[in-house]
C-alpha cells in the first residue's frame, strides 16, 4: 500500500521555486569537484568558462609546473602530476622526445574543451564539467 502525499509534495517544489535557486546551484552541488574546479577559473563569474578563460587557466598552470623554469620550456609527465595519461601525453607528443611544449599542451586543452562542450555554444558550465569529458578537462586544468 502507497500513501502519497500531494500537499507536501506540492509544498516542497513551491518552495524550491521560491528560493530562486538557479538551476546552476543544483548543478553545482551534483558537480562537486569539478564544479569547484570550474568556478576556481571562472573570472567573470558568469557560471561558465569559455575556451579563452579555459587557456589563461592551463598557459597559468603550465608556468607553474615547469620545473625548469627558463630553460627548455617544456613538461615531461612527471611535472604533469598525474592530469595525463602515458597514452595521452604520447599523443600530445608529436616529436616523441618525452616533452611536450606550452603549444602542444594548449592544443590537448583545447581538445579537451571542445570535447567538453557537446552543445556547441562555446562554454562549459558545471554540468558539463561533471560528465567525464569535462572532468578530463577539469583534470589538466587543476
Amino acid at each position: 500500500m502507497r500513501i502519497v502525499f500531494p500537499a507536501l509534495a506540492a509544498g516542497l517544489l513551491a518552495a524550491a521555486a521560491l528560493t530562486g535557486a538557479p538551476e546552476q546551484s543544483l548543478a553545482a552541488s551534483k558537480g562537486g569537484k569539478s564544479c569547484a574546479a570550474l568556478k576556481a577559473m571562472d573570472p567573470d563569474n558568469d557560471g561558465s568558462i569559455d575556451l579563452k578563460e579555459a587557456q589563461a587557466a592551463a598557459s597559468a598552470l603550465f608556468d607553474k609546473l615547469n620545473k625548469d623554469k627558463g630553460k627548455d620550456q617544456t613538461l615531461e609527465i612527471k611535472e604533469l602530476q598525474g592530469r595525463l595519461s602515458r597514452a595521452d601525453f604520447a599523443a600530445a607528443d608529436p616529436d616523441k622526445d618525452g616533452t611536450i611544449d606550452k603549444a602542444e599542451f594548449m592544443k590537448i586543452v583545447e581538445t579537451r574543451f571542445a570535447a567538453a562542450t557537446p552543445d556547441g555554444d562555446g562554454t562549459v558550465d558545471c554540468k558539463e564539467a561533471a560528465t567525464p569529458a569535462g572532468k578530463a578537462l577539469m583534470r589538466i586544468l587543476k
